[in-house]
């Protein structure tokens, strides 16, 4: 059962403190439609009182690499004992596993196709388990809701992995750069995060897409109105923006564009 720990107060009352860690949503099933909802209402079937957490419903588009550098950089807001749900699985159904990888106390559920690569190469300790469980009903289209959401809800109850251990290094892409300078997401007001961490940049860098040099700035209003820059956002990527404008529009990016560093 879910127990509420109360922490300091704050101004106008207390801040309640779950201790028992939440689920959290990451996939690129769209806010449209059924899917979310069915996911969710696995979690409150199994998981009843648990906090579920939509972090991304539209992760890059079958397009587990993209993903993967986009979930390293906004899983670490999450505190020790979250659950992530993750599903950009263009192989369902395949002969790819079914994973749960634990990195730094958090769990992540899903699918073996390097979505958790940059997760497990970033933490400073890591387990893995292949999925054994398999339920009554096992669509082959939908593992999300049959295989992952029931999972990630035995975990985050206590009930622990029904898995068998796996060394991490047997699920690793080597291959993949430890920064990827692409594109990976344009959020609702048309900025694009790359999969560069701003950290691992000369603060002079430039950066060159779609045939358009933008120089770094630490706010927007760093440039005129109708100007780019990039910067490091709130989770430490480096994104491309227009000051009140929209980088996707007026520089003409997509998610997936190559990105040079100058």
């Amino acid at each position: 059962m879910l127990s509420r720990l109360f922490a300091k107060p704050l101004i106008g009352g207390w801040q309640q403190r779950y201790d028992g860690g939440m689920i959290v949503l990451f996939t690129d099933f769209g806010l449209n439609g059924p899917y979310i909802g069915q996911v969710k209402a696995v979690l409150a079937r199994e998981a009843p009182g648990l906090p579920v957490i939509d972090l991304f419903a539209d992760a890059p588009v079958f397009d587990p690499q993209l993903s993967a550098y986009l979930l390293a950089a906004y899983a670490g807001e999450f505190p020790a004992g979250s659950v992530f749900v993750c599903v950009v699985d263009p192989g369902v159904g395949t002969e790819r596993r079914p994973l749960v990888v634990e990195a730094d106390g958090r769990r992540f559920v899903g699918p073996d196709n390097g979505l958790f690569e940059l997760v497990r190469r970033r933490a400073e300790t890591v387990q893995a388990w292949t999925i054994d469980w398999r339920p009554a009903r096992l669509s082959a289209s939908f593992h999300g809701r049959d295989l992952f959401a029931p999972v990630a809800a035995q975990i985050a109850t206590g009930k622990g992995v029904p898995g068998s251990p796996v060394d991490p290094a047997a699920i690793a892409r080597p291959d993949w750069p430890d920064e990827l300078a692409r594109i990976v997401y344009v959020d609702v007001y048309g900025n694009a995060m790359t999969g560069l961490r701003a950290s691992a940049l000369p603060e002079d860098a430039v950066l060159r897409v779609g045939g358009t040099a933008v120089r770094r700035g630490r706010t927007f209003a760093d440039v005129p109105a109708g100007q780019a820059l990039w910067y490091e956002n709130s989770n430490g990527l480096a994104e491309i923006a227009v000051n009140r404008g929209r980088a996707d529009r007026d520089l003409t990016l997509a998610v997936g564009m190559p990105v040079d560093v100058l």
